[in-house]
């Protein structure tokens, strides 16, 4: 006998039917937790040989069933969404959205659609982490743009002290000096608040030359705010954000690298002249096994 199992998936439920030799036998509903894929894998027992299962990438949403599939090792097709509904747009052409499950099972017997590949659960996480981490750089360039806009209302003349913004030196010191007024303490106030505020080394030469350059910027600044706006609060918060930002963008590359590097085409993508440890790993999370 030939047991298909079509799941249709929704948001926290999932449409359920059993068809036995092309016939549905079961149309039931089922949550997406312990009680309800319980109720699935009892179904699943139930019979002599392990059924075909069909259902579609619903996005984040299938997710929860498809690790519930891989846990068990449980063979399944997970159809592309367009693909599926081709096919059953040709097959079942006046099918109601409500009967998705009955339809992907009893197209099943006819398409005999292959079981869908697993991977190593390694390339999966590498792919959130991937997807992580571009998450992480969109909020940077966001978070610099925004800062950048504030800045035209409090010092828009210190984005010229370093040859580029992408610095956390740049950053740390921009909660430092958030306003142009605070350039014009003395030289000897201005190179001890400095030198009390920053976390990384700094020479006495370095310092001075840099205070030197902060206060000259100041003196021509004029600035469309006071020193007391609220706008200078916005300057430390994004500064401060973005710090937290690149450090957890670092945190992540490391993490990938180290889930990746025993991987056998780690190295041979190192080969590649031009590839950083980033583009290996993101190519590695983006094509998968």
């Amino acid at each position: 006998m030939h047991y298909v199992i079509g799941i249709d998936v929704s948001k926290a439920t999932s449409q359920v039917a059993v068809a036995v030799d092309g016939k549905v036998t079961q149309h039931f509903k089922i949550t997406h937790d312990v009680l309800g894929f319980n109720q699935l894998n009892t179904i699943i027992m139930q019979f002599n040989e392990f059924p075909d299962i069909v259902f579609e990438a619903t996005g984040i949403y299938s997710r929860r069933l498809k690790s519930f599939l891989d846990w068990h090792n449980y063979p399944y097709t997970f159809l592309n969404p367009l693909a599926a509904k081709k096919q059953l747009d040709q097959l079942r052409p006046n099918k109601n959205d409500l009967n998705d499950a009955k339809n992907l099972a009893e197209t099943q017997f006819i398409l005999a659609r292959a079981k869908s590949y697993v991977q190593n659960p390694i390339y999966i996480e590498l792919q959130y982490m991937s997807r992580f981490y571009q998450q992480i750089n969109h909020d940077i360039v966001s978070t610099k743009d925004r800062l950048h806009r504030i800045l035209q209302l409090t010092f828009p003349e210190i984005e010229g002290l370093f040859s580029a913004t992408d610095s956390p030196h740049y950053w740390e010191l921009l909660t430092i000096v958030p306003h142009a007024i605070i350039t014009r303490r003395s030289r000897q106030a201005l190179m001890d608040t400095i030198q009390a505020g920053i976390s990384w080394h700094i020479g006495h030469e370095r310092l001075r030359k840099l205070v030197d350059q902060l206060m000259s910027m100041g003196q021509i600044s004029a600035p469309a705010v006071a020193a007391n706006s609220y706008n200078v609060a916005q300057v430390i918060y994004y500064a401060k954000r973005w710090i937290e930002l690149h450090g957890t963008k670092g945190d992540i590359l490391t993490a990938m690298v180290d889930k990746a590097k025993d991987l056998p085409e780690y190295s041979i993508y190192q080969s590649i002249p031009g590839f950083s440890d980033k583009t290996v790993v993101s190519l590695i999370a983006e094509l998968g096994d």
